[in-house]
């Protein structure tokens, strides 16, 4: 009696796989929590996007009665960024897969969620570092101290009468994250549970809810940023395709995801950093 035979390739449902990163990605991304994803243009030609940047008209005048009303023009600049691909790929061979040893199939969305996460996650970072204004950076007194939860407190006056105005979110690196725990002003999950909105927060500290991330490459840096701070700009859906290499049996998957990350509003983001 003949058997058909398992393959790989049967086992392997792409469009499945895309489905679940997409998720996991979107889901998970660190600096999610204060960036619009949009997903409007996908689908649409072109690897440069403009976007508009509005200039305020400044404040009213009086006007007294049966005045003329001043009309002052509303001018906007664009700012355009160019679409990258972000794309990783892992290979499985016959044996791993049939075996159903630890889930290969699995682990390599897992994997591949993971490291296009992190690798969005990373140009957010990168945009926040290059694109946050002079104006908006706050340097440390001192250089003999990490930065302190008073740092915090000073820094926020950047924001100027806008200050106390909706959810603020300070991404510290674990080393400030064990100073800011030591320092006036910190206040830890427990005592804020139930104002807390902002997923993976640990604490609080002058009204900024702290979330810790391994992903600041300048530990010392923190970055307070409101949402809407940040837009990522998807062009396409996450990608999973399959092929196989018969020579050595195995089956290559990759993933890959089109789009830009900018600072569309930059009067919601702030930068301190230790003073050099």
């Amino acid at each position: 009696m003949a058997y058909g035979n398992t393959k790989l390739s049967n086992l392997v449902n792409p469009k499945v796989m895309a489905d679940l990163v997409q998720k996991k990605l979107t889901n998970n991304l660190v600096f999610g929590v204060v960036a619009d994803i949009d997903t409007t243009l996908v689908g649409t030609p072109g690897d440069t996007l403009l976007f508009p940047s509005y200039s305020y008209i400044g404040a009213a005048s009086q006007v007294g009665e049966g005045s003329t009303i001043s009309v002052v023009t509303l001018t906007a600049s664009t700012v355009s960024a160019t679409v990258v691909k972000w794309a990783t790929g892992c290979e499985i061979t016959d044996e791993a897969a049939l075996s159903g040893y630890g889930e290969p199939l699995n682990e390599a969305t897992n994997q591949i969620a993971l490291s296009l996460r992190d690798a969005v996650d990373n140009a957010m970072l990168a945009t926040l570092n290059s694109d946050i204004a002079s104006t908006m950076t706050y340097e440390t007194a001192s250089t003999a101290t990490d930065p302190k939860a008073t740092d915090i407190n000073l820094a926020l006056e950047l924001y100027g009468e806008d200050i106390a105005d909706g959810v603020k979110v300070a991404f510290v690196s674990p080393a400030v994250y064990t100073q800011l725990r030591t320092t006036t002003g910190w206040l830890p999950a427990s005592e804020i549970a139930a104002a807390m909105v902002i997923r993976g927060a640990v604490g609080e500290a002058y009204g900024c809810q702290i979330v810790v991330t391994n992903k600041l490459t300048t530990p010392k840096n923190i970055y307070i940023v409101k949402p809407g701070a940040l837009r990522l700009i998807l062009k396409k859906d996450v990608e999973i395709e399959a092929d196989r290499d018969i020579l050595k049996k195995e089956t290559v998957i990759t993933g890959a995801i089109h789009g830009v990350t900018y600072l569309y509003d930059a009067s919601k983001a702030i930068k301190i950093k230790k003073k050099s």
